[in-house]
């Protein structure tokens, strides 16, 4: 007979493994730590989830979801090109790499650790990319929109998320700076001055 699952149950496990990942990160937390924490069995944790990978993708999957639909909502109100993407670039370089104690580590952590049995799933990479795809279009020159404004594109900044997040675990505090931000903005808008003949 099928386990009836309670919203409650799978609730706790979710707010245990919150603060086991935030406290210690995803490698050093078992399933054992997080039903201890939540007060369950271990067997009843993979009544609700499958692996411990699905458990870090319920917490950050609807957490990210609802970041970058605020984000989307924050740039619609802005009309200059160059504010907008400096505002795009700024949260996903700066602010959401450092958001919820660096939480987004975790995911780092669990990319570069789990097996292909584990059953990752790249649903939420393609999510993020088209829709970041679609914010980067809103801030480019149209001449320069169906080069840079592809999810293509957007992996490259996507893969730069990633380094940003782990620098700011190896180095908390410490974010991307204004200046990067800035180069990457006069890069896709393409208004860098060319170099002078003695930077050359």
């Amino acid at each position: 007979m099928a386990q009836v699952k309670k919203k409650a149950v799978r609730d706790a496990i979710l707010r245990s493994a919150f603060r086991l990942f935030s406290r210690q990160g995803y490698e050093a937390t078992t399933l054992s730590q997080i039903a201890s924490s939540a007060g369950v069995s271990t067997a009843n944790v993979y009544v609700y989830f499958t692996s411990k990978l699905e458990v870090l993708y319920a917490l950050y999957d609807p957490w990210l979801r609802a970041r970058l639909t605020r984000l989307e909502r924050q740039l619609e109100k802005v009309r200059d090109r160059r504010r907008r993407l400096r505002l795009l670039l700024t949260a996903l370089w700066r602010d959401i790499p450092g958001e919820r104690n660096g939480f987004a580590n975790n995911v780092m952590q669990a990319a570069s650790t789990s097996t292909p049995e584990e059953g990752y799933s790249p649903t939420l990479l393609g999510w993020v990319e088209e829709r970041v795809a679609a914010m980067l279009r809103g801030t480019l020159p149209p001449e320069r929109r169906e080069a840079l404004g592809s999810a293509r594109f957007t992996h490259i900044l996507m893969m730069a998320f990633d380094g940003f997040v782990i620098n700011y675990h190896l180095r908390p505090g410490k974010h991307c700076s204004a200046e990067t931000i800035d180069l990457m903005c006069r890069l896709l808008q393409g208004s860098l001055p060319a170099a002078r003949h003695e930077d050359r």
